[in-house]
């Protein structure tokens, strides 16, 4: 590559922290350092135009698991650690709003819902109602679910929701944006469209080979989630998550955010428009992609159930489609570890990366001395 002395110099060696990813773990990790260590050379790089991953792309759910979720986790988890998985997204929640505020990420309360189409699974989860608000109760402090009809006129559903007193949603768009402020007023170098190939730890530096040449630092932090397996060997994979967007609705009652099926199905009002997401249980081997797009399989599924559950009276159309990828394994715990000597990972967001990007992005940090 033909750089200049300046620009080897500044951009390409004797970083203090490089920084892999610029979504929502990598701008809070490198926020955390940069306050933690005002002197450091902080670099961010980030193979896309804008964040790779899912910091985007997401639906913009400030959640932390409607009830279904939570009694399928309690298949697989304790009930200890079901209730720190909890506590965690929601400590992140309030760490993501206290940091950068609730109107400049344009927060809204309006409950969460949880609806159903099988009449004995919402009694289920109904009865289950008591023992997981006695199970909150130490964090909320209040009881966190409760029950409701069907306001919202759904059709084909059953005729109550399971509503969320405590979930919200934020403009993810305006939250990459005050991150990107903040970590770039704090003199954080930021170099997009460079994608990390490999990387050796050596000594007390790391040497990343990257397709824009050499990069050196003396610690290397990785925040690349469900691209992690290009790099590394732990237990994530990716999973996409194809997205859509309706055009303007008039006078949409809608306001909320809105779970289906375990939350495989995920929609919410925003700007008149009803965003509507998930759709990857219907074949998830061919989601376990790190290629972006959509396929018709789910696309159609998405929209049958936007005209005959959810917009059952409404004429629409839809304006967007995309798809982010997300990190998943086998446990709901993200990986917050030091891999090598001079090496360490925040992955594994497990689809939560609003509610606990921010603790993530802090924790990694916390790992360096």
């Amino acid at each position: 590559m033909n750089y200049s002395y300046w620009e080897y110099k500044e951009w390409f060696a004797d970083n203090d922290f490089v920084i892999v990813g610029s979504g929502i773990v990598g701008l809070n990790c490198a926020i955390q350092l940069k306050e933690k260590f005002p002197t450091s050379k902080v670099l961010i790089l980030e193979k896309g135009l804008l964040p790779q991953g899912a910091s985007t792309k997401n639906a913009g759910f400030a959640c932390f698991g409607s009830v279904s979720e939570l009694l399928s986790d309690l298949k697989t988890h304790s009930e200890e650690e079901v209730v720190q998985l909890v506590q965690k997204r929601w400590k992140g929640l309030e760490l993501l709003r206290k940091m950068l505020g609730d109107e400049k990420i344009d927060y809204q309360h309006h409950k969460g819902y949880e609806l159903f189409q099988d009449k004995t699974f919402f009694e289920t989860c109904k009865d289950e109602i008591p023992r997981l608000n006695k199970l909150l109760f130490p964090i909320f402090q209040e009881e966190v679910y409760t029950s409701t009809e069907n306001k919202f006129r759904f059709r084909n559903i059953v005729p109550n929701y399971i509503v969320n007193e405590f979930e919200g949603q934020i403009d993810t768009g305006k939250m990459m944006i005050e991150l990107l402020k903040k970590a770039r007023n704090l003199g954080i170098k930021i170099l997009n469209n460079v994608a990390v190939e490999t990387y050796t730890d050596i000594n007390k530096k790391v040497a990343l080979k990257t397709n824009k040449g050499e990069v050196i630092t003396k610690k290397l932090l990785l925040a690349t989630n469900g691209f992690s397996k290009q790099l590394i060997q732990e237990d994530i994979k990716p999973a996409r998550a194809q997205v859509l967007v309706t055009k303007p609705i008039d006078k949409l009652h809608i306001k909320g955010t809105f779970h289906l099926e375990e939350g495989y199905y995920y929609f919410r009002n925003i700007n008149n428009r009803i965003l509507f997401g998930g759709g990857r249980n219907l074949d998830f081997i061919t989601e376990e992609t790190t290629t972006f797009g959509q396929t018709q399989l789910i696309q159609e599924k998405l929209e049958q159930l936007l005209r005959e559950v959810i917009l059952p009276n409404n004429k629409f159309e839809i304006e967007h489609r995309w798809s982010g990828i997300m990190g998943v394994g086998n446990q709901k715990k993200a990986i917050v570890k030091q891999i090598t000597n001079n090496t360490f990972c925040g992955i594994r967001l497990g689809g939560m990366g609003v509610a606990i990007g921010s603790l993530v992005g802090k924790e990694l940090a916390d790992l360096i001395d």
